[in-house]
């Protein structure tokens, strides 16, 4: 499965790249995502901040994921990561490319998951992927152009 969403938004960068490497506050603010957890490694995650390597584990579309960050470039505006099911066979990548183009930024997101788990979402709810990254960059876009997330 394969999903595309981008969007406009009015806002810096910085700005909403901020709100995007955040993942311990993504439930604040997408309701989507429940329990995001950042797994110590070999850096503080006190913070909740994504980085490179950075593990987490959290629950999106109802099934738990362990994910780690893969690429994670602030200047450039791409950060993204691998999951994997816990309870549900699916193995997913999902990326993030943030471009400045004048007026603000223009966020492109795409994800792929394999595994029986996510062929028979598929066939039960073809769009549901699709629409799920549409809410999240709806959220995304209602808190950058309200500012940076809080310190």
């Amino acid at each position: 499965m394969f999903v595309h969403n981008r969007r406009h938004i009015a806002a810096p960068p910085d700005v909403v790249w901020a709100w995007l490497q955040w993942a311990a506050g993504w439930p604040s603010w997408y309701p989507n995502s429940d329990r995001v957890e950042l797994v110590p490694f070999d850096q503080d995650v006190s913070g909740g901040q994504l980085a490179l390597h950075t593990r987490f584990w959290w629950r999106t579309f109802g099934v738990g994921i362990m994910s780690e960050v893969t690429e994670c470039d602030p200047a450039r505006g791409w950060l993204a990561w691998n999951g994997e099911g816990r309870m549900a066979p699916v193995r997913v990548y999902h990326a993030w490319r943030l471009l400045p183009d004048g007026t603000g930024t223009l966020v492109v997101t795409e994800e792929t998951q394999h595994g029986w788990g996510a062929r028979a979402m598929h066939r039960l709810r073809p769009r549901r992927m699709w629409e799920g990254h549409e809410l999240w960059l709806s959220c995304l876009e209602r808190q950058a152009v309200g500012g940076p997330p809080p310190p």
